[in-house]
């Protein structure tokens, strides 16, 4: 494996290494990871008083500087000019892969525009560990991270959510838990839910249950710890039940004024009218002679 080349004069720019660090296990960082931090010129942490204990614990002492939300943006110019100098930086995050769901992205994003190289260490992320334990599907997922504070976008995203057919992971605080669970409910549907809490730490929990039922857990017990929700997405033929029975309420001719009001061509559009219904493109053509009449 090459090592870093930490000459004073190079010949371009350094490289960004985006760092997995353990979501709660210690011993889920990799060998790659600790030497990269050994080894790189600067550590750009989002919380350098959590990210000291870590290198304190793997005894590295490589300088740290802070890079969080609130400076993503000048901050990571200001990365990138020392990346421009042959500067070799690891970014960690507070735990988990950088990139996903934190500021990373924006000095990704920076780097890319301005060339620098930029390579991830692989390594633990919260989201892919509770979608394997979960129970639900795995094949297609849909990651929400953190829904926002703010009523009319949280609002927003469940309304999006209620026709998602791919398993759903959100994000959650201990003390926003019990206010979303029914908000989900309410959006969703009764659907399964697995609620991981505490992740690769010791006193890990998944449960596997329903909304209904996770509701009633944490009306006995008080969420407390990390969590992350996997929720069932909506069954694609209830999801196409639905659509048909919406396109229902339109009369034959509505339903074909919407796709040629967009320029689709009658003859097109008399197909997906007639998909849409369930029924023959024969059926379509007679009702509308029907409507003439």
């Amino acid at each position: 494996m090459e090592h870093m080349d930490h000459t004073n004069n190079p010949a371009g720019p350094g490289t960004l290494y985006l760092c997995a660090t353990p979501i709660g296990n210690l011993e889920d960082i990799t060998l790659r990871v600790l030497r990269t931090l050994k080894e790189a010129d600067l550590i750009a942490a989002e919380d350098t008083r959590d990210s000291k204990k870590l290198l304190t614990h793997f005894q590295i002492d490589t300088p740290m500087t802070s890079y969080h939300e609130y400076n993503r943006i000048e901050k990571a110019e200001w990365l990138a000019d020392e990346l421009m100098k042959g500067k070799n930086i690891a970014l960690i995050t507070d735990a988990g892969t950088p990139g996903i769901s934190d500021p990373g992205e924006d000095l990704v994003r920076i780097c890319a525009e301005r060339g620098i190289p930029v390579t991830s260490l692989p390594g633990a992320a919260a989201c892919i560990t509770a979608l394997t334990v979960s129970g639900l599907p795995t094949r297609r997922f849909a990651f929400e991270a953190f829904l926002p504070e703010d009523k009319k976008a949280r609002r927003q995203i469940l309304k999006e959510l209620q026709t998602e057919t791919r398993t759903i992971i959100i994000y959650t605080a201990p003390h926003d838990v019990k206010k979303l669970l029914p908000e989900l409910k309410e959006a969703l549907g009764e659907r399964k839910i697995a609620v991981c809490r505490e992740l690769t730490k010791r006193y890990e929990t998944i449960l596997r249950t329903d909304l209904s039922g996770a509701e009633a857990h944490f009306e006995q017990e008080a969420p407390r710890g990390e969590f992350v929700l996997v929720i069932e997405g909506k069954d694609p033929e209830e999801l196409l039940q639905d659509e048909r029975q919406s396109w229902e309420q339109m009369s034959i001719p509505e339903h074909m004024a919407y796709y040629e009001e967009q320029g689709i061509s009658h003859k097109e559009a008399m197909k997906l009218v007639a998909k849409d219904r369930g029924v023959g493109k024969r059926d379509i053509y007679s009702a509308l002679l029907d409507a003439e009449d």
